[in-house]
């Protein structure tokens, strides 16, 4: 029995196959700047630009105070400056580092500044209170070096209630602090502490350098009465 396929629907599905014919050109290149299609990728005006370097960041870069370096080294003799302070009677005297140590064993220290909390709560507090140890050990004098007027040297003594235990030196114009190489640059701190000394201690003979510990910056780690005292043991059994 045959099927037969009325006119209608036969219509009907040559149009739908018509429909479903999608020309080639469709596929042709776009001209529609606003929505490309891949060939044309290539005209977009696009400006690619580079990622920027990543950061590298070392230690360093967050250290407050540059490597430990001075002009003086131990085995080298002291260059001559000239120190203030007042005396006993409240007279201002002047003393160089040649008499200060010629034909003695002293010990000089250095801070950063009078009345600063490390200075006056440890430092020199510390070479006071082992003043009589130091002797003991063949120490002729303990110096304290700073930065500051010999004016402010001595408000700070008596601040601190110092008698002759230590010998408080105003090195005001940085002389001896520059030729030994211990300038430390506090011109970035909001309290206006400018250029400074480093702390350091060394231990000095007749002029010469036996002993230096020079700090970074304002540390305080090896510098204090009781770091020479350990190294003035093993001196006196050489």
């Amino acid at each position: 029995m045959a099927f037969t396929v009325p006119a209608s629907m036969s219509r009907l599905f040559s149009a739908t196959r018509a429909a479903a014919v999608i020309p080639m050109a469709a596929f042709a290149p776009s001209k529609n700047k606003l929505f490309p299609t891949p060939s044309n990728f290539s005209q977009l005006p696009l400006k690619l630009k580079p990622y920027p370097k990543p950061l590298r960041f070392s230690s360093a870069s967050f250290s407050s105070a540059a490597p430990i370096s001075a002009a003086i080294s131990v085995g080298q003799k002291l260059p001559d400056a000239t120190f203030s302070y007042f005396d006993a009677a409240g007279e201002l005297q002047t003393i160089t580092v040649a008499d200060l140590t010629k034909g003695k064993k002293a010990i000089l220290f250095a801070v950063p500044g009078a009345f600063t909390p490390t200075c006056s709560q440890k430092h020199l507090p510390g070479f006071v209170e082992k003043s009589g140890e130091l002797k003991s050990k063949g120490v002729d004098v303990s110096s304290c070096i700073s930065v500051n007027d010999a004016f402010v040297m001595k408000a700070w003594k008596q601040d601190l209630k110092i008698n002759d235990e230590v010998l408080l030196l105003s090195d005001g114009n940085g002389d001896f602090t520059r030729a030994i190489g211990a300038e430390l640059d506090l011109r970035d701190k909001p309290v206006g502490l400018g250029i400074r000394s480093r702390r350091y201690a060394m231990l000095v003979e007749d002029g010469v350098v036996k002993v230096l510990n020079m700090e970074e910056g304002g540390a305080f780690t090896n510098s204090s009465a009781e770091d020479m005292l350990k190294l003035l043991v093993p001196q006196e059994r050489i």
